[in-house]
């Protein structure tokens, strides 16, 4: 349709209206209940977010707790960075030293926890496909892009992970100030004998997933912007798929829950904080 043809309000709205029904690969699928990739053994009533997040893309979501969230390297090369955020108090929020410190082991895989700053699990990690991950390095950033890539503003050709948590932040009254170390998925980093760090960025087989198990209400945030330590010198992500549905709250025998005196303590002090 030409400029000319949209230069009136009446023919502006046609033209709107007639977008309505185009789909495109990165955008959220509304209403979740017609989620075209939906868990096995999923109701569609019970599906609460999908959306394919595209390279250089940011999303948002509030999940009540027990929710699960699946992540997807469709293709090989994503980076998930991620902030997570207690909904009801956002004060609260993933503190990545902690998750490392208090389960003794600074690389994470199936059945580890997401720690929040006041001693309490956000997320459990009830399945890895990956192996891949990153509670080192933190997210990229504007300078760090400029210097591998020539641009790295959140308007420009290179977005970066730091500027693209902000403009998902805005969207719950959040700001710069609210931006924490985040975890990077499906791009690992393990640090040698020596302290060399070694950077694992792929890419790699299309498809690997993890889920992860809402312990709280939360704020989750994401970011598909190249790990900040990938040394190509070409801007390489590919998408990202997110699937969240609805699941029961953590029993008491959980096999997660009750895998260690440290973790325990952190859910008992979940339970706390829901006994009211």
């Amino acid at each position: 349709m030409s400029a000319s043809s949209t230069a009136d309000p009446k023919s502006a709205q046609a033209h709107a209206r007639a977008q309505g029904a185009t789909r495109i690969d990165a955008m959220p699928t509304l209403p979740p209940s017609e989620a075209r990739d939906r868990p096995a053994g999923v109701s569609a009533e019970d599906m609460l977010w999908e959306e394919t997040i595209g390279a250089g893309g940011y999303a948002a979501k509030r999940l009540n707790r027990g929710a699960r969230l699946r992540l997807t390297d469709l293709a090989g090369d994503a980076c998930a960075s991620m902030l997570v955020f207690n909904a009801e108090t956002p004060v609260e929020r993933l503190n990545v030293a902690d998750t490392v410190k208090v389960q003794w082991n600074a690389y994470l895989g199936q059945g580890r926890l997401l720690l929040s700053d006041m001693g309490r699990v956000m997320m459990s990690l009830l399945e890895d496909g990956a192996e891949t991950h990153d509670a080192f390095c933190g997210a990229s950033n504007a300078s760090s892009n400029a210097r591998r890539y020539g641009t790295g503003d959140n308007w420009g050709p290179h977005p970066n992970a730091r500027d693209r948590f902000s403009l998902a932040l805005a969207k719950f009254g959040l700001g710069r100030r609210d931006i924490h170390p985040c975890i990077n998925w499906f791009k690992g980093v393990k640090i040698g004998p020596d302290g060399e760090v070694e950077t694992q960025v792929g890419p790699y087989a299309p498809g690997r997933s993890l889920t992860l198990r809402a312990e709280m209400d939360l704020i989750v945030v994401l970011a598909n912007c190249p790990h900040v330590r990938d040394p190509r010198p070409d801007y390489s992500v590919t998408p990202l798929r997110v699937s969240a549905w609805r699941g029961p709250v953590t029993p008491k025998d959980d096999l997660i829950r009750n895998a260690t005196p440290e973790g325990l303590r952190a859910f008992l002090n979940v339970e706390d904080y829901f006994r009211r």
